[in-house]
């Protein structure tokens, strides 16, 4: 799976420095979704785009396989359980000092598809509400 995912994410970057493959969004589109709440938009209609994409159609099925794999165990370890890890320790923050302001911050891939960190703190019962950009909080 590791000689897999090394060859399949070499591939992607030589089609990428070919100009044979280009990254569907933006710099600037991920800024404007991101200060408008909508990192969920149809330019991220995937669960995130830190996994790398190893999926795609010209596979052959036993690779396929193993691309869902890896696919699934990326998702699984480096998104999900570090969205849970980070939405616990917000948790458990605010619950430990009740009384404090507290501010995080979050890359923009901790916003994107399921799973969240807003997700996990909602499951808490915690109210989370997006404040737009430019907006006096």
């Amino acid at each position: 799976q590791v000689i897999f995912a090394l060859n399949q994410t070499l591939l992607q970057q030589e089609s990428l420095r070919a100009g044979s493959f280009q990254i569907p969004y933006t710099t600037e589109d991920l800024i404007k979704h991101y200060n408008c709440g909508d990192l969920n938009s149809i330019i991220f209609n995937h669960d995130t785009s830190q996994v790398p994409n190893f999926i795609n159609a010209t596979l052959p099925p036993h690779e396929r396989v193993t691309a869902q794999e890896i696919d699934s165990y990326f998702r699984q370890e480096l998104i999900y359980k570090r969205n849970e890890r980070m939405g616990r320790r917000v948790k458990d923050l605010l619950e430990e000092y009740p009384d404090k302001s507290f501010f995080f911050a979050f890359g923009a891939g901790h916003f994107m598809g399921n799973n969240t960190v807003i997700d996990v703190l909602r499951r808490e019962g915690y109210e989370v509400e997006h404040t737009p950009a430019g907006q006096a909080i």
